[in-house]
Order: structure tokens, then C-alpha cells, then sequence
């Protein structure tokens, strides 16, 4: 696929109608991050948040000679800062499938992400990203997101 391949970049907000591509996606993005491909359990684990909605997704698309086709996503988790007193998104999954990097879809969906929050009165966006994803990395710090200099961020796996 080539850039002028690519026609009518849009953002929606994911719907059931969208399992199956967000489902692929999100299986992508796990291999990404070294665990195995698993797709029922991918497509089982979307169709629950959709359902409960316990999450906002939004899914990027474009006509790709004359066909709909997913291109990325982004997952956001509704929180609180009880501190603040105010909504905060976590951006907990942003993928862009590897055949429509660097062509302004990660930035579409980061966008989308903002509006959300801006919409919805929150303090804004945080999120968390492995220490070697440099491109991710850069591209958050464009947007100005900044390592957490006040707090340590703990984990405990039960």
C-alpha cells in the first residue's frame, strides 16, 4: 500500500459492528508486545468491554482500493484523580498495523483521544508505554506528555 493508495483517513468510535477488525488489531498489538497470537481470547476480551463499555475505542479507517480497511486503534479507560478532583482517560492501547505506520495514523488517534478528553471535562490523558518503544515514545513526547516527575508508579501482579 502506498500513501495515495490511502483514501478518507477517519476516526469512529468503535462498535460491535467493528469487533472483528478491533479484534484483529488488538491481536496485533499483543504480538507486539511478545505474547502469542491469540484471537478468540482477543475477540472474547473486546466484545466484553464493548459490551459492559467499559472502555472508549476508537478505530482508524481508510478505502484501500475501493475497501474499508482498519488501520489502528486506541483504547482509553475512564479514571479519576481523587487529588484533582476531576476525570482522567488512560490511554492504555494505541497500535498502528505495520503496513500504515508514518502516515498520520497514531497522530489521528492521539487526536481523537484528546477530544475525548476535552469533551468529557477531564484533567486529561495518561499513559504508560515500554521503556524500548522509542517511536512511540517520540511521538508521545511531541504531543507533550512527560515522564511523571512527582509520583513512582508501582505494580503488583496477583
Amino acid at each position: 500500500m502506498t500513501t495515495r493508495d490511502m483514501d478518507g483517513l477517519k476516526i469512529v468510535q468503535a462498535e460491535a459492528n467493528h469487533l472483528d477488525h478491533v479484534a484483529g488489531l488488538f491481536d496485533q498489538y499483543r504480538m507486539f508486545y511478545g505474547l502469542p497470537s491469540n484471537m478468540s481470547r482477543a475477540r472474547e476480551f473486546i466484545h466484553d468491554r464493548m459490551e459492559k463499555g467499559d472502555s472508549i475505542i476508537f478505530l482508524a479507517q481508510a478505502k484501500i482500493e475501493g475497501r474499508a480497511v482498519a488501520l489502528g486503534f486506541t483504547q482509553l479507560y475512564p479514571s479519576y484523580s481523587s487529588v484533582s478532583m476531576q476525570r482522567l482517560w488512560i490511554l492504555n492501547d494505541l497500535y498502528v498495523d505495520q503496513r500504515s505506520r508514518n502516515r498520520g495514523v497514531g497522530r489521528a488517534l492521539i487526536d481523537r483521544a484528546c477530544k475525548l478528553a476535552i469533551d468529557t471535562g477531564a484533567k486529561g490523558l495518561i499513559l504508560e508505554t515500554a521503556i524500548d518503544n522509542r517511536v512511540a515514545k517520540r511521538l508521545y513526547e511531541e504531543y507533550g506528555f512527560a515522564k511523571d516527575a512527582k509520583f513512582n508508579r508501582y505494580s503488583l501482579d496477583l
